[in-house]
């Protein structure tokens, strides 16, 4: 995969034709149909959809890739050519080396993180990324102690605790909303300044967890050399995506941590992330205007998975649930934790659709389902003998929910090596077409396995 990259870089960026790579204002983006180079890929259930293998298909096509929530709490694997690479924080389609990869404004980020992935995965033979990765001096940076508080609090919450992955993202976004956070402009600017706000900060902290244990000399020399090793990544985001989005022949992609039901507004509360990861923080996290976005792919998983603690109407907790776990190696990439696992939910994919108007499905790991007799799918919810007719706000009432399923025959056909949809046993097919008929969206790939040529495309 090596190359020279810089050298791809100008032609896919057109910085020798963009003011030359100068922070410009740009001019208003038209408004027309053909104007649409932004493609976003979303998770529709409780993440750890296959997002990552989405991202990674559509990204050969793709000049730029970007995040524009969350933080090192995402976790998508991508197999190429039978090596595997994790991603948490940076984009996944920076395999893609024509690809310019952009940490959006949104993100939080945890720098020693950062760079420990980008080694990582260059060790593992993705070369050249710190060259086509550009990072936002908006963004937010978790500090070591946002982790400590991350534990603390998870600890204090006992027997009702919401399974966090303790990366320090929640007291981030908590300094950001607070407005006593650092940004990656902070740390590029006087350093004075920075570490009189990083010395604030802590004191703050320090009041409301006594046990907070803060080096504050040690952490500020940390990063007063981490500020020069990030220097050269840092841009102002806004306006360099508008570059693109101006050069009329650009396609940004935009990949989506975390899922829509682990959303901190529409998601299951308090058992969610803190940002938003349905399509509105797509525009908030990277500023870009709604009508530059074209296609809204939503990933599915063929089953559904959930980490940690809350309700989940289709679980199987039973032999069954042992068998999807096992085949389907459902243990998380950030954390290492056994995902539940249960039954598709098409009241909950079909609330999901309602938020982010997909434009098309990708339904992955079809394959995990090739060894049931019978599968089933989830079909209506019913509360105290009443027909729900959404997704509901409370976790409670979740608990209390009777799913109306609906069965179909399995296939007992392995599907690994299948590439074209007519070739696709009929039961497997009947069950993609329930997932269409229900959400009244097309399934435009199925993924039938872990390397990225394991799809089959849908014309």
């Amino acid at each position: 995969m090596a190359r020279n990259v810089r050298t791809s870089i100008r032609k896919v960026t057109g910085l020798d034709s963009m003011n030359g790579g100068e922070t410009v204002v740009p001019s208003k983006v038209p408004r027309t149909e053909e104007r649409r180079p932004v493609t976003v890929v979303l998770g529709t259930q409780w993440g750890d959809e296959g997002k990552g293998k989405v991202v990674d298909m559509l990204a050969t096509k793709a000049d730029v890739c970007c995040r524009c929530q969350g933080g090192n709490n995402a976790g998508h694997s991508v197999h190429v050519d039978g090596a595997e690479y994790a991603f948490h924080l940076l984009p996944s389609g920076i395999v893609n080396p024509d690809c310019v990869a952009v940490i959006g404004n949104g993100v939080v980020v945890h720098l020693p993180q950062m760079f420990h992935e980008l080694e990582t995965n260059e060790k593992n033979g993705l070369c050249d990324m710190k060259d086509r990765l550009v990072i936002s001096d908006r963004c937010h940076i978790v500090f070591d102690f946002h982790q400590q508080m991350d534990g603390l609090q998870e600890s204090g919450r006992g027997q009702k605790s919401i399974g966090t992955t303790k990366k320090g993202i929640g007291p981030a976004y908590s300094s950001k909303a607070t407005r006593n956070g650092l940004r990656i402009c902070d740390l590029m600017g006087d350093f004075a300044h920075f570490s009189e706000k990083f010395r604030n900060l802590v004191d703050q902290y320090r009041t409301i967890f006594p046990d907070l244990e803060v080096d504050v000399a040690a952490e500020l020399a940390k990063y007063k050399e981490l500020r020069e090793r990030v220097r050269p990544l840092v841009r102002e985001t806004v306006s360099y995506l508008h570059k693109f989005l101006e050069a009329g022949d650009k396609m940004i992609l935009v990949e989506g941590a975390q899922s829509t039901i682990l959303d901190i507004d529409f998601g299951l509360y308090p058992y969610v992330t803190s940002s938003n990861c349905s399509i509105g923080g797509v525009c908030t996290g990277l500023g870009i205007p709604p009508h530059v976005i074209g296609d809204v792919v939503g990933v599915v998983k063929a089953y559904l998975t959930r980490v940690g603690a809350g309700g989940f109407p289709t679980e199987l907790d039973n032999e069954m649930g042992k068998l999807l776990l096992d085949r389907g190696h459902e243990y998380g990439v950030t954390t290492g934790r056994p995902r539940r696992c249960g039954w598709l939910d098409l009241i909950m994919l079909s609330y999901s659709n309602m938020i982010n108007g997909f434009t098309g499905l990708a339904v992955t790991k079809l394959d995990i389902l090739d060894v049931f007799d019978e599968v089933k799918v989830g079909v209506a919810y019913h509360l105290d003998g009443e027909k729900v007719e959404t997704f509901p706000a409370s976790d409670d009432d979740l608990k209390r929910l009777e799913v109306e399923y609906l069965t179909l025959p399995g296939w007992k056909t392995n599907t690994e090596d299948v590439r074209k949809w007519e070739d696709l046993p009929k039961n497997a097919q009947r069950y993609i077409e329930v997932i269409r008929d229900k959400l009244k969206v097309p399934v435009r790939w199925i993924g039938v396995g872990k390397d990225r040529n394991s799809m089959i495309e849908i014309p």
